[in-house]
């Protein structure tokens, strides 16, 4: 199925910022625009911001004043629904409630020819239920943009129970021929990004809740080590609390209560107490004028170490060897569980356990964890934890480590998995459910997430990289240490991890297992003939777990 052609109508029902981005991004692709909204004058103000937006890329040179008013020929604000007749696509993207939707569309039914297509811009309301209310559900989708329009890539094109197959091709080819990176999901709640995103603004809420860190601190590790644009509080400030809390809310009951998606007594006070973020001056941070900026805990300045002693795999965090060796510290290297000897003091990467309790099981002290960096070359941040009791000369032993590496050093308090690696971890297992429960392939929900919110990687090929058994050992860490089902490790995970061991198992040599008419054995596989089931070593069904740990098949295939 080919994308709409741009002589095809497109019209928008809604001029508010969402409604003005679609129909500016149609009407750049070529298509005539027909922009409408119940509230007096609200269609033609929108069609002047767009002008005003339009004439600013121009003065900066992106775009050509022939292209501004080509696209302002196209884009016209109209009186009413029944103007929207010649459209062969009407988005809408009015208030999100379910019932006005129902009876805007059943509207339009009657309105627009019975080949146009009808699409819901919703980012929370189910597009099956929503669909139920017109008479020919087949044509409805959504096709939801994200905020704002003309600058954000994703959209995610929403299928309905009843949508028809064509029909979504037709969202698919269309929103790609304006420029757009869409992606396919089924209508669940949340669909891909604001489901999987859920984990990245509950861990850092979490950790404040438990007083790990402060925000500002959480952040800084979040974009210095974890790689992202925002920290999940700032984002959380940008985003509104009152917008953001009412979407965990809203997935929370969507999945009857579901506690990997419950929602934060914090945020809810911020709401109560009207600290919206930056759109009331307040959140986690002041926002008014003049207001000091975030400062993130940092260690104090501490001596550069003149060697090392690296025992074994270090996994993830394998690259600090090399750092290492170029900042001028002697290393060593001797086989071993995958941990850095600095006089006395043994660093490792978080597994999932506190750095107490894994000091406690391992016969470690003093033992300092380390967090995961997206890339640690280029990371100029990094979280350390110390265990309970590790006297604070040790620490500074681990701080002059990374300080030498010319990384900023947030020491915060043993909290498992640290910040970056937990959230990767849940964000990764979340997306694996998204994926195994069909409601997008794995491609897509990567792509979702880097085009969506901007994440650094998309969080099953970040799980691909850390390695799916560290991975898994970190969230059953997580879940052991809380005791709570929010933490539960996606069977897909799993499922993936014991198909790679599989994969190693060497087949039978030929001829065991058979009968006299020497038939092949029913299950053997292509493998080394020479080798003897009896003394070919098995992979267990619970795999090894340390940080050096890898993955097998990958996830993001």
């Amino acid at each position: 199925m080919a994308a709409l052609d741009p002589s095809v109508t497109v019209a928008v029902v809604g001029a508010g910022a969402m409604g003005q981005g679609i129909a500016q991004v149609a009407a750049q692709a070529g298509h005539p625009v027909l922009l409408v909204d119940t509230r007096p004058g609200a269609a033609q103000a929108a069609v002047g911001s767009i002008a005003k937006a339009l004439t600013a890329q121009v003065e900066k040179g992106k775009r050509t004043a022939a292209e501004r008013d080509a696209t302002m020929d196209r884009l016209r604000a109209v009186d009413g629904l029944p103007d929207l007749a010649p459209a062969g696509l009407v988005v809408e993207a009015i208030v999100e409630d379910l019932n006005v939707k129902r009876r805007l569309f059943a509207e339009l039914e009657d309105i627009v020819g019975e080949s146009a297509i009808l699409a819901t811009n919703t980012s929370s309301l189910s597009v099956t239920a929503i669909g139920a209310g017109v008479q020919r559900p087949e044509r409805l989708a959504g096709l939801h943009f994200f905020n704002p329009a003309p600058l954000m890539a994703l959209v995610e094109i929403v299928s309905g129970l009843a949508t028809d197959a064509a029909v979504l091709d037709t969202l698919f080819d269309t929103a790609k021929a304006w420029g757009k990176s869409p992606v396919r999901c089924r209508s669940t709640p949340g669909f891909i990004v604001n489901r999987v995103a859920r984990p990245f603004y509950a861990e850092g809420l979490r950790l404040v809740q438990e007083q790990a860190a402060d925000p500002a601190t959480i952040d800084a590790i979040a974009r210095e080590a974890g790689g992202f644009r925002m920290g999940p509080f700032e984002l959380m400030d940008l985003i509104g609390h009152d917008v953001n809390f009412a979407v965990t809310r809203s997935v929370h009951a969507a999945y009857f209560g579901d506690p990997r998606f419950q929602p934060s007594l914090i945020q809810q006070e911020l709401v109560e107490a009207g600290r919206l973020g930056r759109k009331t001056g307040r959140g986690f941070y002041n926002h008014g004028p003049g207001a000091a900026k975030p400062v993130p805990q940092n260690a104090e300045p501490a001596a550069k170490p003149d060697r090392v002693l690296v025992q074994g795999d270090l996994g993830p965090a394998a690259s600090l060897v090399g750092l290492l060796r170029e900042a001028g510290i002697a290393v060593d290297e001797a086989p071993g569980p995958g941990v850095l000897l600095v006089d006395g003091i043994t660093l490792a990467l978080t597994d999932g356990r506190t750095a107490t309790a894994r000091a406690a099981e391992d016969g470690i002290a003093p033992l300092v964890l380390l967090d995961l960096a997206l890339n640690y070359a280029k990371a100029t941040r990094v979280a350390l934890a110390p265990a309970d009791g590790t006297p604070s000369e040790a620490v500074a032993v681990a701080a002059g480590l990374f300080q030498a590496l010319g990384k900023a050093v947030s020491v915060i308090d043993d909290a498992p998995g640290l910040v970056v690696m937990r959230t990767v971890a849940m964000l990764a297992s979340e997306a694996a459910d998204a994926a195994m429960q069909g409601v997008a392939s794995a491609a897509d929900i990567d792509i979702a997430m880097t085009k969506g919110v901007n994440y650094p990687l998309g969080p099953l090929a970040w799980a691909d990289r850390i390695g799916l058994p560290h991975v898994l050992a970190v969230l059953d860490a997580l879940a052991r240490t809380y005791g709570e089902d929010r933490y539960r490790a996606s069977a897909l995970l799993r499922r993936k991890i014991s198909a790679s061991q599989i994969a190693q198992i060497p087949s039978p040599p030929r001829g065991e297992g058979q009968g006299e008419g020497g038939a092949p054995h029913e299950f053997a596989s292509s493998g080394n003939p020479g080798a003897t089931t009896d003394s070919t070593p098995r992979i267990p069904l619970t795999p090894t777990l340390s940080p050096g740990g890898r993955g097998g098949k990958e996830l993001s295939a």
